[in-house]
């Protein structure tokens, strides 16, 4: 049998939205297939249509309980502003060239009570731009408890050394002393200029254990940099009307950082803070006007897109409206506001009462935050593991695997995603 032309193969293929470009692309793979099996050539091109149409970035239902989601990204945003220029590098007082750190940095220096703030595109670029700038062919002192690695193979020593700084351990694993720092400042030959205290964010040293805090740190006659992370603006929380949740306890925030005597903080954008990928530097101006005049700085800089997502997400928190950030409007739910979406979703989804179980469960904060901690929360069970087919539907659904048993939690799940959801599972069991 003689192959359909490519074109009107391609063509046949509209229906998928895809450009043309991409569908003639799979007419012919779909064609050159053909030369083994010339069986089912429209059949196999559309399936190469559509798995294309797939590996794109596109929304997803989140419904494994993972708040930071690092693998759906992070903290979710809404996105739908139109086309318009913006005064990004424009003083409309002066009508001259201004700063794209002015905008949104003066907001969150005012929200972490530090004299400036610059924005760069994550955390990793952060810290990788203090200590470019701050101490490049010097040394840093640093806990050994802290040389972590997070996600994607971040190392703190292999930062290190791409900035041009010189690491100077101090202490064991699992005990350090303010000694152990001021003893490393008392040898020439170390030459170190900043202490550098990095929350251990996705792990915790249980046991027999020691080490120092910022308000320690800050006796030593060096600036202090605290790498918070996980981006708690304020351990306070007035965002939020019942003040900060129980599971926050313990972690580390910006603006008490900077109170306790740290020169400079650094945390994600994306994380607890709430919103787009990114990385916040705060603190005395002088320092981070030398982050802000490195080369390195504009190299590491976000577009307008990000500071504009990132001003409205500070604008919110000024404001102390919780509920106006995503991230946040989900953390505060109770189980007692996800049973009734659960029962209700079980009852229209048309599937066995045996087969979906409306329960209890946890949800966890995620993206390398708060190891071990979690957060009661609500959702369903579905006996069998449907995890393959609720993800080939169209919003693809994300969900757990345990024991044989598929879990929603729907904490992660917006209430406008319910009905998909229903749709979904109607599809999938």
């Amino acid at each position: 049998m003689r192959p359909p032309s490519v074109d009107a193969l391609a063509r046949s293929l509209a229906d998928t939205g895809l450009p043309h470009p991409l569908l003639v692309d799979a007419a012919r793979k779909a064609i050159a297939d053909a030369n083994t099996d010339a069986a089912g050539i429209e059949e196999r091109a559309r399936r190469y249509a559509l798995a294309a149409q797939r590996a794109m970035l596109g929304p997803v239902i989140n419904a494994t309980g993972v708040l930071l989601h690092t693998n759906l990204g992070r903290a979710p945003l809404a996105s739908n502003a139109e086309a318009a220029y913006t005064n990004l590098e424009l003083n409309l007082t002066l009508g001259k060239r201004g700063s794209r750190h002015a905008h949104v940095g003066t907001l969150l220096a005012r929200l972490c009570d530090a004299e400036e703030a610059i924005v760069v595109n994550n955390c990793a670029g952060a810290v990788l731009l203090v200590l470019a700038a701050l101490a490049s062919g010097r040394g840093v002192a640093v806990s050994r408890g802290e040389l972590v690695e997070i996600g994607g193979g971040f190392r703190v020593p292999e930062v290190m050394t791409q900035s041009g700084a010189h690491l100077v351990e101090v202490g064991t694993t699992n005990r350090t002393r303010l000694s152990d720092f001021a003893g490393v400042l008392q040898q020439p030959n170390a030459n170190v200029v900043l202490a550098l205290k990095v929350h251990q964010s996705n792990y915790r040293i249980v046991g027999f254990t020691e080490h120092v805090v910022v308000s320690e740190m800050a006796s030593l006659d060096v600036p202090v940099v605290a790498d918070i992370g996980s981006g708690l603006v304020d351990a306070a929380c007035g965002w939020l009307d019942g003040g900060p949740p129980l599971w926050l306890a313990g972690e580390p925030a910006a603006k008490q950082s900077l109170a306790e005597g740290a020169a400079l903080v650094t945390f994600s954008g994306d994380k607890l803070f709430g919103g787009p990928q990114a990385g916040i530097i705060a603190g005395r101006a002088s320092l981070v006007r030398q982050c802000a005049n490195h080369p390195l700085a504009r190299a590491l800089r976000p577009g307008s897109l990000v500071l504009s997502a990132l001003q409205q997400v500070a604008l919110a928190y000024l404001n102390r409206n919780g509920q106006a950030i995503h991230f946040w409007r989900m953390a505060s739910l109770g189980p007692q506001d996800l049973e009734p979406r659960a029962r209700a979703i079980a009852a229209h989804a048309s599937v066995p009462p045996k087969l979906v179980v409306p329960t209890e469960m946890a949800s966890v904060p995620g993206g390398g935050t708060l190891p071990g901690v979690e957060i009661p929360s609500y959702g369903l069970v579905l006996e069998g593991d449907h995890a393959t087919r609720l993800r080939a539907h169209t919003p693809p659904v994300i969900v757990t695997v345990r024991d044989g048993h598929t879990w929603l939690d729907l904490r992660t799940v917006a209430p406008h995603e319910d009905d998909q959801l229903v749709q979904a599972l109607r599809a999938a069991v």
